[in-house]
């Protein structure tokens, strides 16, 4: 694709792009000289094809990213029981908090992007990009005064002295942490918009192998403890982040939706903040369910060996939930793609394949982590008693693995569509309301502790999965096409407004 000046206004000469959406799929779906089954069969040969290419490689950066904070969390418990309970707390609590706001407020990123990437507006995603890191970049520092106070925050909501304070210096390491998020997110969508996902994988990849030296270093032969475990996390999230901007930079995939920095970046701030915010606190309401299952956790007897276990779960709940994510990538890629280019048919197929792969693998998991589910917490410590309690999560853990297969598939789809906005509302209902006063309910008043926990807040998953099948299942997608034009229209029309009042 070329660009040519009329007025200071750069405007796309619309040439073949070999990564920009095709009418392929639509073809053949709105092919009528083929029967039905042809048509199916065909246009899903096209569609997993497409799919696995995006989705191969996201997951393994999703899953790769998240073996990088895992390891810490399993060098920490390797050091003693106080040391894996309070990694799990700084990790799975507060750190928690600032990744699902920075990864909520990057998902604006990923509609605009996709849309305007499908619609061949590549000018617009290098603008996006920018404009998305300076409002993270603010919000970080906003969350670093609660990394800042985690000690008594973690106090005030229950957690003992001991493990609180371990947990604050584990946090205090991770504030770097933060602002690698917030220029980390926006990266990773723009790159996914435009389906370039290998070369994050081979980043993640290679950085995961200097985090595991350089956490054996500090913590066996320096003995710099939680701190340094912490710090070398955040060094190596800094890694990643130089690396992907580097790639822009010289990547010739990248030159038509990247042409430098741009003051165009700091207006229509306040439009893009909402957006954002509304994709924030979609994202928020899902990871701080989860925790906040850890933060009631400790306030059950025994909350060391509590939290040990659920943490374990939580975990190998979180690694396999990086399958779902990376799938989650690719249904917001495609059908953000495909609502740009205006081909409706080809996003409600695109729905239909990317929540099936993603359930069948989800399936598969859940099976394996059944039959392992004697021995696989033996990763994370030696403790018989935290291997027996996380026995008798399992059961429960396998039928989150299940929802976890297709509920992040459907919040993937929203986000390419762009309801985020309207799944906020869903998630306190079906969260809030339903799912965490029930789990207290199970867990304190019915003595059933962690599996009660575990049980209401399934119940709330469960809920939410129901209701986000329906309205996907109900979408007009020609209407979808619709208002995807219209925001794309909207966003055009600020950026002309802009570069006429400079």
């Amino acid at each position: 694709m070329e660009y040519s000046r009329d007025g200071g206004l750069d405007q796309p000469i619309l040439q073949a792009n070999p990564e920009e959406p095709n009418s392929d799929l639509e073809d053949v779906l709105s092919d009528t000289n083929l029967s039905h089954f042809q048509r199916l069969r065909r246009a899903g040969i096209l569609e997993l094809n497409t799919l696995f290419r995006l989705a191969g490689p996201a997951v393994i950066v999703y899953l790769l990213n998240n073996v990088t904070s895992m390891s810490t969390q399993i060098f920490c418990g390797h050091l003693g029981n106080l040391e894996l309970a309070a990694s799990a707390l700084g990790n799975n609590g507060v750190q928690l908090f600032a990744y699902g706001v920075m990864l909520g407020m990057g998902s604006a990123v990923e509609t605009l992007c996709g849309q305007a990437y499908g619609a061949q507006k590549y000018e617009m995603l290098g603008i996006y990009l920018q404009r998305s890191t300076i409002l993270l970049m603010t919000t970080g520092l906003i969350l670093m005064i609660l990394y800042i106070f985690s000690k008594p925050f973690m106090i005030l909501l229950g957690q003992s002295p001991s493990i609180a304070s371990a947990a604050a210096l584990f946090t205090y390491g991770l504030i770097p942490q933060i602002f690698a998020y917030a220029a980390n997110f926006p990266i990773q969508k723009f790159l996914q918009a435009q389906s370039i996902v290998n070369p994050s994988a081979y980043i993640s990849a290679a950085t995961l192998a200097v985090h595991i030296l350089l956490t054996w270093l500090v913590l066996f032969k320096f003995g710099w403890g939680l701190l340094g475990a912490a710090m070398v996390l955040s060094f190596s999230w800094w890694i990643i982040v130089v690396a992907q901007f580097v790639y822009i930079l010289v990547s010739e995939r990248c030159k038509h939706t990247w042409r430098g920095f741009s003051v165009l970046a700091f207006s229509g701030l306040w439009d893009f903040l909402k957006l954002s915010t509304a994709s924030a606190v979609m994202l928020c309401l899902e990871t701080w369910y989860f925790q906040i299952l850890i933060l009631i956790a400790g306030l059950l007897p025994n909350p060391e060996v509590t939290l040990d276990s659920i943490s374990i779960c939580q975990t190998i709940l979180g690694w396999v939930f990086m399958i779902a994510v990376g799938f989650n990538a690719a249904a917001s890629v495609r059908i953000s793609n495909e609502l740009g280019a205006g081909h409706p048919k080809s996003a409600a197929f695109a729905v239909v394949i990317v929540t099936l792969s993603s359930f069948i693998i989800a399936m598969i998991c859940a099976v394996a982590v059944l039959a392992l589910r004697h021995v696989m917490s033996y990763a994370f410590t030696e403790g018989a008693i935290v291997a027996e309690a996380v026995s008798e999560l399992t059961p429960l853990l396998a039928i989150s693995i299940v929802l976890n297969g297709i509920q992040p598939v459907l919040s993937g789809v929203a986000v390419g569509c762009g309801w985020q906005a309207f799944v906020a509302y869903v998630n306190v209902g079906c969260y809030y309301v339903v799912g965490i006063p029930l789990g207290s309910l199970l867990g304190f008043k019915f003595n059933l502790g962690a599996k009660g926990i575990w049980s209401g807040m399934l119940g709330g998953t469960i809920m939410q999965t129901i209701i986000l099948l329906w309205v996907t299942f109900r979408t007009n997608w020609d209407k979808e096409v619709e208002n995807a034009k219209e925001r794309l229209q909207n966003w055009e029309k600020k950026k002309n407004e802009s570069l006429l009042n400079e």
